[in-house]
């Protein structure tokens, strides 16, 4: 399988949101920190990851994830994921980060 990202800054929002489709591993997660930190400095802003639409996480697209919420996070921004699966939360949860990083839907 592959991932799908699509990213779109709400203007009236003031944030990145990225949509996410398919599977985030180690074959995609470098693709995904690219979209993500070219979207950033373009505009630097809060972040929302979608991921209604994410089959499958594991610890390269997690390590993906926290990356950015450090970038964010020392400039006073924040990340939130929004709408994750029951299998993709289960993640989170093992690792402690749904405690961390705010999880929405």
């Amino acid at each position: 399988m592959s991932l799908n990202i699509k990213s779109n800054y709400g203007n009236d929002s003031k944030e990145w949101v990225v949509s996410l489709k398919g599977e985030l591993d180690l074959s995609y997660a470098n693709d995904l920190k690219a979209e993500l930190y070219k979207a950033v400095d373009e505009n630097f802003s809060d972040v929302v990851i979608d991921m209604s639409n994410l089959e499958y996480i594991d610890s390269t697209g997690i390590g993906v994830l926290v990356g950015l919420m450090k970038k964010l996070r020392t400039g006073g921004k924040d990340i939130k994921i929004s709408n994750a699966k029951d299998n993709v939360k289960k993640i989170f949860k093992i690792t402690g980060l749904d405690q961390i990083i705010s999880m929405e839907g």
